[in-house]
């Protein structure tokens, strides 16, 4: 596990501990915004580590905790090309234990003096991006984001709880989220009426967003990021 001092430990409801990573923004004063960043499959890795630092350095209190932390240990990187190892861990997490860590992560934001409790958002990548779809739907953020989020339809029935509006990204060429997934979800948001952007990048992958994975593209992921920042600096 790198930069250790960037570490905290969490209680969460069923008691366990849960390590998270978080990065702050230098040179910031006043109330700041607050992302609850959301982990691939892989766990808080060198990927995600930097993807909380990229949003600090925009100017928000980011963290990002292990939610595989009842079964993998402190640190926990998976293999990209491994996927049979972080399965386990993959297996071993409901939607019962996302809430108890997104409330135990939202929780610790609320009580920073530095964060605006009124300007909390998140944003996950493929499992996380599930994950994010949930938070904005138990927690009250001010908006959130979801990146290639499998899995997201067969929670579509949390669509009418969100609490904030919801920006979407899908890859066109991403052969493990079909396009009926996506219309699952879309038509439940429409059902819902709640605010949302919905993008599907046809010439991008699964996992566009990761320089560290060969379905890597970077001008999806800049296109992305730039609509990322403008949705929530809008929000």
């Amino acid at each position: 596990m790198k930069n250790e001092q960037n570490y905290i430990s969490l209680q969460v409801a069923d008691g366990s501990s849960m390590a998270a990573y978080t990065s702050l923004p230098a040179n910031r004063t006043g109330k700041l915004p607050a992302i609850i960043v959301l982990q691939e499959a892989f766990g808080v890795n060198h990927h995600m580590r930097n993807v909380t630092d990229r949003f600090a350095k925009e100017g928000f209190v980011a963290v990002c905790p292990e939610i595989f932390h009842r079964t993998a240990p402190v640190g926990f990187e998976g293999s990209y090309s491994d996927f049979a190892s972080v399965m386990p861990h993959y297996q071993a997490v409901t939607t019962e234990t996302f809430e108890q860590d997104l409330q135990a992560t939202y929780d610790w934001l609320v009580k920073q003096g530095n964060v605006d409790p009124d300007r909390i958002f998140s944003v996950g990548y493929c499992l996380g991006g599930r994950v994010s779809f949930l938070a904005n739907a138990i927690l009250p953020l001010k908006a959130a984001v979801s990146y290639y989020g499998g899995g997201t339809d067969t929670i579509a029935d949390k669509a009418k709880d969100l609490h904030g509006r919801h920006l979407f990204f899908w890859g066109g060429l991403d052969k493990h989220i079909k396009s009926e997934n996506i219309h699952t979800v879309i038509r439940a948001m429409e059902a819902a009426e709640k605010d949302f952007i919905n993008v599907k990048i046809s010439y991008a992958d699964h996992a566009f967003a990761c320089d560290e994975r060969p379905s890597y593209n970077e001008t999806a992921t800049k296109e992305a990021w730039a609509l990322t920042l403008a949705f929530l600096s809008e929000s």
